[in-house]
């Protein structure tokens, strides 16, 4: 008795085909078969996977003794995402270091204005209105592809998330249209945002809508990675721990601060020229950041 249904055209297909209708769906695990259920391309990729993903399911106390943790909802979605996106996005990693010395003798400037409206201003609030202003000049980064590739949505709005390492897994809360907003109020909301994610308060509003989001990893350490896009984003930026090194400035070696950036793209929509330029004009603001001031 079959247990799936398909239309006189797909039977038709599958005839031309010599494919077993039954047997697809019991590899497909569905009850109705479509023509593009037909495509060998798809055909075989999920059975690939199906047979790759059964080699998984080991008895693993039969070598020693286990714990068996249960995975959170968070963690589950945001594995479901980054792997399809690392399945379907062709990504490519480029990678630059940034001049921050200026940033920390601002930050430096700024510590009493800070104090005195109680915020704390971190190079991540730089980074976050720097991306912004960068995005501003290379609209192609500040966009969305379709799922079926053929449109391109144009962002005229500056949205950047901000990934937050919790408890309870990895959140990505957003802070809106900070092309329109100053140092102070940017870093007031990367706080508030954090915050919030840490403890599960993030409402729908805090979530979604990112024109770019920004891994920062740079309070834990490393010298680089690999960030993956973050669909429906087409571009995402890494940040590791700063290390001072010696840069020659045509007369002298000059302890100089540098920031590791890694910036993940969508090669569908971004090409490499494109990368290396959008991360020069970034390196340039960061390195000269008083005209974020303006």
């Amino acid at each position: 008795m079959k247990d799936h249904s398909a239309s006189p055209s797909v039977r038709a297909k599958a005839l031309e085909l010599s494919i077993d209708l039954e047997k697809l769906a019991a590899d497909l695990d569905k009850r109705q078969i479509t023509l593009d259920d037909l495509s060998p391309k798809q055909n075989t990729g999920r059975s690939q996977v199906a047979d790759s993903l059964s080699y998984w399911d080991v008895d693993h106390s039969l070598y020693g003794d286990v714990q068996i943790q249960a995975t959170s909802k968070i963690d589950r979605v945001a594995s479901d995402n980054l792997s399809a996106a690392n399945t379907v996005i062709p990504q490519v990693t480029h990678q630059d270091h940034a001049d921050i010395t200026a940033i920390e003798a601002l930050r430096g400037q700024f510590k009493l204005e800070a104090k005195k409206r109680g915020v704390k201003l971190t190079g991540l609030a730089f980074y976050v209105k720097a991306l912004a202003h960068t995005l501003k000049k290379f609209q192609k980064f500040n966009a969305s592809l379709s799922s079926d590739g053929q449109t391109l949505f144009l962002k005229e709005y500056v949205h950047i998330g901000i990934a937050v390492d919790t408890e309870h897994g990895l959140m990505v809360p957003v802070i809106r249209n900070v092309d329109k907003k100053g140092l102070f109020t940017i870093a007031a909301e990367i706080i508030e945002l954090a915050n919030k994610a840490k403890s599960r308060k993030l409402s729908a509003d805090d979530m979604g809508g990112a024109s770019m989001t920004i891994s920062n990893l740079g309070g834990i350490g490393g010298t680089g990675f690999t960030p993956i896009v973050n669909p429906p984003e087409v571009a995402i930026l890494g940040i590791t721990r700063t290390e001072t090194r010696p840069f020659w400035d045509g007369e002298a070696f000059v302890p100089t601060k540098f920031a590791p950036l890694d910036l993940s793209y969508d090669h569908r929509v971004i090409n490499g020229a494109d990368a290396a330029r959008f991360l020069a004009e970034l390196t340039h603001v960061l390195k000269d950041p008083r005209q974020l001031l303006v």
